[in-house]
């Protein structure tokens, strides 16, 4: 018996002895605001696969002999928090007690919002995105120094990190890919004004691992709008603005996952203003959001989300520095008064819904199957001025301006005098004379309208599925794959809006002399809502797929992933053409199928836990947009000469920093671009080969190739509990490396099949000319101080350089120096051609923008308050700009840029806004 006694005293104090050498790790979360408990935190220990989650009461724990041992960095983080990253010394034997953890509400949920309303005009729009487009958007998912600053601070200079735009990136939601097939972009005035339902956001920076798709050279963002994904709340806000709108109100409601397994979530909002920063760019906007999800057991959930967010904007434009020192940045020569209101003739209407279906099926507890279906159909419209005598009634028409009656040498006094009285008429109006309009309709026959307003509208309709499959094959190893498959069909047409008094307009080319633009239906007298000049179909179906595996392991974790696809255009002609006719233009395109294919790889390797080196590499094809396919799809079945996928190769390199105090990033990276293809669409009074050198043309650039190399840096140092310094920079040079092809597509070349036209392919000397597309360089300083009551401020310098204009291809082939005769000019001088197409690089500036809030709690009513003010220093600078390629020869620019008064054909500029003010109040229960 006292054996047994003995052997027991032993087992127990050997279990003690082992149960003592474990390291224990426990804790418990709390909101700072509220002082509940947070559950579903998660909780790892940096550069190990230590992790866990807070419970229902807000406690974690960690046991064992195995925890990595001495100084380690505990990194706890959720959803719309600030993430902590907390130091910790563990040793076995002993246990570290964080209780409590206090949790602050990240605010940069909010500066997301602020980031919403900095996005540019031309963003919104959505037809400048490559040389005027931010993407503040698809950055505001992420917390990373360097990617914050170019989303909150650089996006209103239409800086591009990495020289890479929109259509660069990829935006999901829910899964499913929102660019569009026109012209690769996302179209983010579908689903404006949801900024509450916006703020699950998954980022995965340039082309690293991403669970969802591939990706793409500018990273990829889920927004995920599951119902069930919201915590219960209900949120309303309003908020006033000086730069888009003038106010908004919103509201939402998320009721939290029921006892019976179902989740309701809705929104609504309202944005409206008579103008913004910009004289005349009318806003009015209403957003409409729900989500219905039911858990139907632990395996499977059904999601249904539908959004609608109609939206309406008067537009603005690039103009001269002449223009600009006459009537100001603020000026618009879109709109004019009409009965004592503003009407802009150029006004973008955005209507289309989107209906998803979800099914989210946990087949395994290590795999999930997601199976995605969405639709999209609406309209897109764009108005403008026609006009059937072929008069501009644009204010700043360029015979409208003193320097057109200054225009010849030695100038009489009587040019002085017009000179004068159309300078007075340009400064105190300078406007649409609407009342005009409707004059030149009654003094003409009522059957043939000399102005009418058109729409040229885009009608699509859209549905795309994909499933995306998700496992871990091993404690190790993850599997990820997906095949997805789009089809669009989109209507093209012109449509008659406003017949401003008259009662018809006769559907000809009136500029060609008036050649029917359907010889279907020839002298066809249209009326408000019928389709005219233009009409025709573009079909595009596209299947594609990917696999990605990714190894994570204590010391590195690396990724390899594949992707294929299949793209397929064609264009289906309603109207035929009067200039191309039979199955030119009327009919069914030839197919274009496109087949593209990619590889990437990438590894972090973890030196310490607070020193990493990050390496991602990859080569991939895509399909040119289809903008970029049919050389001129108003007109006719014409194909692009020599049109193929685009190649893109890209590898960054980084060095990361992390510590409780410091976290810093430094990349260096590489991208080069071949075979891509660019169409402009312009007039222009040097298109040789017709025969007063006159055209309205289609410039067609094929084989383009770009590479864009820089560094950029990020870091941020809370040097006290509530100061944090932080500074940005990003060196680049973004430049064309060869002299690709170039042909002119016009009506006015006359029978040219479907050959390359008869004055000939040429090339375009491009090398070393910068690609246009906001600052190379950007630098910022900036701190920002959290007071322990809930109030905070964030100020940042920012300073740009290295931004250059657009240029002329035009001017940059032989057609610069080439006679009508076909021989060079015979007073060409090669040192006076150098100056001229010298690419112009704009100066220098800097942007002051402080932003604020505070909060407080009153019950169970969460009241707060934010605010930015953009350019606080109201300092004057260009985003960017671009060359005029009307007059586009030697000679021609030789007497345009010695003009003592200007030229008639100047550089055209988008000038930045002076102060610009955002405040928003809300309130959360």
């Amino acid at each position: 018996m006292k054996k047994i006694i003995f052997t027991l005293c032993i087992a127990l104090v050997s279990s003690f002895t082992l149960l003592a050498q474990d390291a224990v790790i426990k804790g418990r979360v709390i909101d700072t605001h509220s002082s509940e408990v947070i559950p579903d935190v998660e909780i790892r220990i940096l550069s190990s696969d230590f992790n866990a989650k807070t419970d229902t009461e807000g406690l974690f724990i960690f046991t064992g002999n195995n925890l990595p041992q001495g100084e380690q960095i505990l990194v706890v983080s959720k959803q719309n928090y600030i993430t902590q990253s907390i130091p910790i010394t563990i040793q076995n034997g002993e246990t570290i007690n964080l209780d409590p953890i206090l949790m602050d509400i990240d605010l940069t949920e909010l500066e997301s919002q602020i980031g919403v309303i900095s996005l540019s005009d031309g963003e919104l729009d959505g037809d400048l995105g490559g040389a005027a487009t931010n993407v503040s958007g698809l950055l505001q998912a992420s917390r990373d120094v360097f990617l914050s600053a170019a989303a909150f601070d650089f996006s209103a200079t239409f800086f591009r990190p990495r020289g890479l735009d929109n259509a660069n990136g990829k935006v999901l939601i829910n899964g499913i890919e929102m660019n569009k097939q026109f012209n690769g972009r996302p179209q983010w005035g579908d689903w404006g004004g949801l900024n509450d339902v916006q703020r699950n956001r998954e980022f995965t920076m340039g082309l690293k691992a991403n669970d969802y798709t591939f990706g793409d050279l500018a990273g990829t963002t889920n927004m995920v709008m599951r119902a069930s994904m919201f915590r219960k709340s209900a949120r309303v806000s309003f908020a006033a603005a000086n730069r888009s709108y003038k106010g908004r109100v919103m509201g939402s409601y998320h009721s939290g996952v029921s006892k019976k397994g179902w989740a309701y979530s809705f929104l609504a909002s309202r944005r409206l203003g008579d103008e913004g920063y910009i004289d005349g760019t009318l806003y009015d906007a209403n957003s409409f959001f729900a989500s219905v999800e039911k858990k139907i057991n632990d395996a499977h959930s059904l999601n249904f989300t539908a959004f609608y967010t109609p939206n309406r904007r008067g537009r603005s434009t690039a103009i001269t520095k002449e223009v600009r020192d006459l009537k100001g940045i603020r000026y618009n020569p879109n709109w004019g008064y009409q009965d004592g209101e503003k009407r802009n003739s150029r006004v973008r209407q955005i209507k289309e819904p989107v209906f998803m279906l979800n099914h989210y099926w946990n087949i395994s507890d290590k795999t999930t199957l997601n199976t995605n279906v969405a639709y999209q159909t609406g309209k897109i419209g764009n108005s403008r001025i026609d006009s059937g005598n072929n008069q501009n009634p644009a204010g700043n028409y360029y015979q409208k301006l003193p320097s057109y009656f200054l225009r010849n040498e030695n100038p009489t006094p009587f040019d002085y005098q017009q000179a004068y009285l159309a300078e007075q008429e340009f400064i105190n109006d300078g406007q649409i004379d609407w009342e005009a309009l409707y004059r030149g309709n009654a003094n003409s026959s009522t059957v043939n309208a000399a102005y009418i307003v058109q729409e040229d509208r885009i009608d699509d309709s859209q549905f795309s599925v994909n499933s995306i499959l998700n496992t871990r094959l091993s404690e190790n190893i993850l599997l990820d794959a997906a095949i997805n498959y789009r089809n669009l069909k989109g209507d093209y047409f012109a449509s008659v809006v406003d017949l401003l008094g008259a009662d018809g307009y006769l559907d000809v080319d009136y500029f060609g002399g008036g050649i029917p633009n359907d010889l279907q239906n020839p002298n066809r007298v249209v009326t408000e809502g019928d389709r005219y000049r233009y009409n025709y179909e573009l079909n595009a179906s596209v299947i594609s797929g990917f696999a990605q595996a990714q190894f994570k392991y204590s010391m590195v974790d690396f990724y390899l992933a594949a992707n294929f696809g299949q793209t397929s255009y064609q264009r289906v002609g309603l109207f035929e053409n009067g200039y191309f006719e039979g199955p030119r233009s009327l009919g069914e395109s030839e197919k274009v199928d496109f087949s593209t294919y990619g590889v990437k790889g990438g590894a972090t390797y973890k030196i310490t836990g607070r020193h990493l080196i990050d390496v991602n590499a990859g080569y991939f094809t895509k399909a040119p947009t289809m903008r970029n396919v049919f050389a001129n799809a108003r007109q006719n079945n014409d194909i692009v000469q020599g049109i193929s996928e685009e190649k893109a190769q890209s590898v960054d390199v980084s060095y990361i920093y992390r510590s409780p105090i410091v976290k810093a990033r430094l990349t260096g990276f590489y991208t080069g671009f071949k075979d891509a293809t660019d169409i402009g669409f312009f007039f222009t009074q040097n298109a040789l080969g017709t025969d007063d050198n006159n055209a309205f043309v289609q410039e067609i650039v094929t084989g383009i190739e770009k590479r864009n190399v820089g560094v950029e840096l990020g870091i941020e140092a809370q040097v006290l509990p509530t100061l944090k310094l932080k500074a940005a920079a990003s060196v680049g040079q973004y430049i064309y490396t060869n002299n690709p092809d170039l042909y002119l597509s016009s009506d006015d070349f006359g029978e040219v099949g479907n050959d390359i036209p008869a004055q000939g392919l040429r090339k375009v000397a491009l090398e070393n000319y910068h690609v246009a597309g906001g600052p190379e360089r950007a630098y910022q300083l900036g701190f920002e101080y959290r007071a322990p009551h809930f109030w905070w401020v964030g100020v940042t310098t920012n300073y740009f350089s290295n931004a250059y204009i657009d240029i002329s291809n035009l001017r940059r082939t032989s057609d610069f120096y080439t006679d009508t005769d076909g021989l060079p000019f015979n007073d060409y001088d090669e040192g006076v051609a150098k100056e001229l197409l010298r690419q112009e690089k704009l100066d220098d500036y800097f942007l002051v923008n402080i932003k604020g809030g505070k909060s407080w709690k009153l019950k169970k009513y969460y009241i707060g308050f934010f605010a930015t003010i953009n350019n606080a220093l109201d300092q004057n600078f260009i985003t960017g700009g671009f060359e005029d390629s009307r007059r586009a020869n030697y000679r021609q620019q030789v007497e345009e840029q010695n003009r003592e008064n200007g030229p008639l054909f100047g550089n055209r500029y988008f000038f930045g806004n002076g102060s610009t003010y955002y405040v928003n109040v809300y309130v959360r229960f």
